[in-house]
C-alpha cells in the first residue's frame, strides 16, 4: 500500500488543526507526543514508544480499537500518515482491519470489507468518518515489524512531510456532561449496581432511576 497521503480537499473552512481542549478525542492506552506531527503510530499488540509522533499506542481489537484510532486521527488534521506496526493481535487482527478499512471501507452493515478479523464491524462511527479517514491519511504497513530503529526512522521521515489536511477536524464522539445521568436500562452493558456502559458514546455513566 502506498504511504503517500491522499489528494487534498479544497475545503479550508477552518485553520485550527485540532481542538487543544479535547484532543485526543478518545481516552486510551496511548501516549501523546507532538500534536503538530504529521504521523501517528499504532503498535498493535506490542508496547513501545516512538518519539516524534503525534500519538502512539497499541490497538488490540478489530472493532472498538479501530474505531478509537480513526476517531483520534480525524480529529487532528495535522495527522497525514498512520504507521501500523508491531505484532498483530491473534484472532482479532486489528492491523489487518485498519488496512482493509482504509483500502475498502465498510458495507451497509458496518462490516469492514476484506478484513480477516473475527468481528470486524464499525458500529459507532458514521460512514462519513470512515471516508474522511480514507482521504486524510496514508497508511504505512509495517505489521510484524518491531525494530525500534526502523520505526523511529519512519517517524522522523514523515513527521514534517506534507501539510495539514485542509478541512476542519471531524469530531465524532458523543459527549455527555459529567453531571448527566443515564436513565436505567438505556445502557447496553451493565457493570454493577448503578453503573452502565454506553458503548456508542464510549462512556461509563451513572444510572438514574426512572
Amino acid at each position: 500500500m502506498s504511504d503517500a497521503p491522499p489528494g487534498l480537499s479544497t475545503d479550508e473552512r477552518s485553520r485550527d488543526p485540532y481542538d487543544v481542549r479535547t484532543w485526543p478525542s478518545i481516552r486510551g492506552d496511548y501516549s501523546v507526543g507532538d500534536p503538530g506531527s504529521r504521523i501517528a503510530v499504532v503498535t498493535l499488540a506490542s508496547q513501545f514508544q516512538v518519539e516524534g509522533a503525534a500519538i502512539c499506542g497499541p490497538c488490540k481489537t478489530e472493532n472498538l480499537g479501530v474505531e478509537k484510532v480513526v476517531a483520534n486521527v480525524i480529529s487532528n488534521t495535522n495527522i497525514r500518515f498512520l504507521l501500523v506496526c508491531g505484532s498483530e493481535s491473534k484472532g482479532h487482527l486489528p492491523g489487518d482491519a485498519i488496512l482493509a478499512l482504509h483500502r475498502n471501507g465498510i458495507d451497509e452493515s458496518g462490516r469492514i470489507l476484506g478484513s480477516r478479523g473475527a468481528i470486524p464491524f464499525i458500529e459507532n462511527l458514521p460512514p462519513e468518518a470512515v471516508s474522511r479517514f480514507q482521504r486524510q491519511v496514508g497508511v504505512i504497513d509495517r505489521i510484524g515489524h518491531t525494530d525500534a530503529e526502523e520505526i523511529a526512522g519512519l517517524v522522523q521521515e514523515h513527521r514534517a512531510r506534507s501539510g495539514p489536511y485542509p478541512e476542519p477536524p471531524m469530531e465524532v464522539v458523543k459527549r455527555r456532561t459529567r453531571t448527566a445521568a443515564m436513565v436505567g436500562g438505556d445502557g447496553d452493558v451493565f457493570l454493577g449496581a448503578g453503573v452502565q456502559l454506553d458503548s456508542s458514546a464510549w462512556a461509563v455513566v451513572e444510572v438514574a432511576s426512572r
